[in-house]
């Protein structure tokens, strides 16, 4: 007490009137010209450089300082156990898309690694995704239908498809439309328009996935049943279609029947034995891998293919494809569908990207997430992979397993490259019906979004209105089309909400 100083404060101020402040507060005409303007945004500095450097890529933020004592090993099991899932569902969502399974392996590989470097999400996994497939899928049959390369057999007297010269223009299409949709994606990051996410609510995200689940399910029904519908197009093409599998049921092959059913029936089981014994196993048995593996072992022993005339994978080239710049002449017809695929892909990563965000404490840069999605995806274009995104279930393991970084998709990465480069070929006579069953077990998830309609109508009614008119619209429409029709009723129900 003695040794505390009383310390005295003097505080001169000016004493103004209320002319003097009307002149201090008056708005000043100076305006910055253009010429300013460009030259102050073109001025670099050392802080502003390595600042722009961080922003831009990411991984050299927190790559330096990642603590491998405490995160290695979690980052490590995480890693190699969504490689191994990424290895069916990379070639399952390949059917989806209507390209050879192998490029769902590449799909696997290259945009991952990208989005490594740029991405800013910790938790999610990238990668293949059914609802992206699917509507790749719809773009690759419309552009590449089997109609437009049709030969005359002359052993069989017979008009036949030629697969190899369809399959090779269908990933060209693919890579083309992947490609546009991640140019849009850059372009969107740059102008920084990640606020876009906004317009898609809650709602609208879960209504427009299970009404696209629904398409995915359609469109494998000719692998479960091993018949050959019609390829239908446009509004109301998933009633033509179900009405065609209906009238080809008599055709079905019963080989191809059996697999599936006995197929989805041990998935299920091993996935429900999963979910019982969650907290006692370290790591989720890998179910799918292991229906590969049995699946592609029987056919072989069986010869499935030839006795049974079910389909198989067929030929799986070893090793990686040389980059390829995509057909510009394709550009012209599929930039609506990129456009869609853009949208659709961000939206759904943005959303799973925050949720988990907000779960361990960190920040998703919106913009920075569009530039990493856009390069994942135009640079896979160019190495003929098809348009990615974030996948729920493989998330979902990702975390559980103990990945807390970016560094667990990187090694799912080198999983996935060791498999197509030594290991890829010994599934070329896996059943396509095995990998239709994969998608409908891994549906599951969306189709328990159902259960949104009654928590909704207790909560928001209006809410409720927009997931089941974006389902219907849809479902009706296409992804493509479905997606601009459900976004156009969501702000048609925010402008009565307003008005009323």
């Amino acid at each position: 007490m003695t040794g505390r100083r009383n310390v005295g404060y003097s505080v001169h101020r000016e004493v103004l009137d209320e002319g003097a402040v009307e002149e201090m507060a008056e708005k000043c005409d100076a305006k910055t010209s253009l010429a300013d303007k460009v030259k102050e945004s073109m001025r670099c500095s050392g802080p502003r450089l390595k600042s722009c450097m961080l922003g831009c890529l990411p991984v050299l933020s927190w790559l330096p300082r990642y603590p491998v004592r405490d995160n290695a090993v979690g980052d490590l099991v995480s890693g190699i156990s969504v490689g191994i899932m990424q290895l069916p569902q990379g070639m399952a969502y390949a059917l989806l898309a209507a390209v050879p399974p192998v490029f769902g392996l590449y799909s696997s590989f290259y945009p991952v690694l990208v989005y490594f470097l740029f991405g800013t999400s910790k938790h999610i996994s990238v990668g293949t995704y059914a609802v992206m497939s699917v509507m790749i899928g719809g773009v690759t049959e419309r552009l590449a239908p089997d109609s437009d390369f049709m030969s005359w057999d002359n052993v069989s007297n017979a008009s036949v498809v030629d697969l190899m010269s369809r399959d090779a223009e269908r990933v060209r299409v693919a890579a083309a439309v992947t490609f546009m949709s991640g140019m849009f994606q850059i372009l969107l990051g740059l102008v920084h328009f990640g606020f876009v996410v906004t317009y898609l609510s809650e709602p609208l995200v879960r209504g427009y996935t299970t009404g696209a689940a629904i398409h995915v399910i359609v469109s494998q029904l000719k692998y479960t049943f091993g018949i050959s519908p019609t390829r239908y197009s446009g509004p109301f093409s998933l009633i033509y279609t179900v009405l065609e599998v209906c009238s080809l049921l008599p055709e079905t092959n019963v080989g191809a029947l059996v697999v599936s059913i006995v197929a989805i029936v041990g998935l299920i089981l091993v996935k429900e034995l999963n979910t019982y014994l969650g907290k006692r196993l370290p790591v989720p048995i890998p179910v799918e891998l292991i229906a590969i593996i049995v699946a592609t072992v029987i056919s072989w022993q069986v010869n499935l293919e030839d006795k049974y005339g079910v389909d198989v994978v067929g030929l799986i080239p070893s090793g990686l494809q040389p980059p390829v710049l995509p057909t510009a002449s394709l550009f012209s017809q599929v930039i609506g569908d990129a456009f869609a695929l853009s949208v659709v892909g961000y939206g759904i990563a943005i959303s799973l990207g925050r949720i988990f965000a907000l779960k361990y404490g960190y920040k998703v840069d919106a913009n920075q997430e569009l530039i990493a999605l856009g390069l994942s995806n135009s640079i896979g274009g160019v190495f003929q992979c098809f348009a990615i995104s974030c996948s729920m279930s493989r998330t979902m393991v990702q975390e559980s397993t103990g990945g807390k970084t970016q560094v667990a998709g990187a090694l799912s990465a080198v999983v996935i490259l060791f498999i197509t480069l030594w290991i890829g070929t010994l599934f070329e006579d896996l059943p396509k019906a095995v990998l239709a069953a994969i998608i409908y077990v891994n549906l599951h998830g969306m189709m328990k979004q159902f259960l949104d309609i009654p928590a909704l109508w207790r909560s928001s009614p209006v809410d409720m209105c927009v997931w089941v008119a974006t389902f219907i619209l849809t479902v009706l429409f296409n992804p493509d089309l479905g997606l601009a029709a459900s976004i156009a009723f969501s702000l048609l129900t925010i402008i009565f909400r307003t008005q009323l």
